[in-house]
């Protein structure tokens, strides 16, 4: 009797919060999976060595046709294949579930260039189911300084506009 009591108060113990999740005041316009690495370089900083996050390269996929839609790159920038494109600037930040993989991040958004399209609208981007993406724990050194690795990495995009 104890225990089904104590399952019970736990199953009303509030959750934690996701940090990522966007404000009411906006809704999905679209989403798509990236696929492709977390490029990192070897630098040495007041005599300690780290991998030090440079840039994404992935394309994004229709998560119902898997077919390519856009890339995701520097800035962070995301371009659709019909030239329309978006840079963020991070908001929030949360680690992921699977501490092997990269954070989810809520960042703002606003256009990158002068062409309209799928993404024309487009104030906020999330980053989200990630997998893998993280920089290795180990083997930058003295003697790696410069190096450049890509870790591959797979997260889901969700980009949203205004509610109407």
């Amino acid at each position: 009797m104890i225990l089904s009591l104590a399952l019970f108060a736990l199953s009303f113990a509030p959750q934690a919060t996701d940090a990522t999740t966007p404000p009411a005041n906006v809704q999905v316009k679209l989403t798509a999976e990236g696929i492709g690495v977390q490029i990192y370089t070897c630098t040495q900083k007041d005599g300690a060595f780290q991998w030090q996050f440079q840039e994404p390269q992935a394309t994004l996929f229709d998560r119902t046709t898997h077919q390519p839609v856009g890339t995701h790159s520097a800035g962070p920038t995301w371009t659709w294949n019909d030239g329309s494109a978006i840079t963020g600037t991070v908001v929030q930040k949360q680690p992921s579930p699977n501490a092997a993989s990269i954070p989810w991040l809520l960042l703002s958004a606003k256009p990158s260039g002068d062409t309209t399209g799928a993404l024309t609208g487009v104030t906020m981007v999330r980053r989200s189911n990630t997998q893998a993406g993280n920089a290795p724990t180990t083997g930058c050194d003295a003697q790696n300084v410069d190096t450049i690795i890509k870790v591959p990495y797979q997260a889901t995009y969700t980009f949203y506009e205004p509610t109407h």
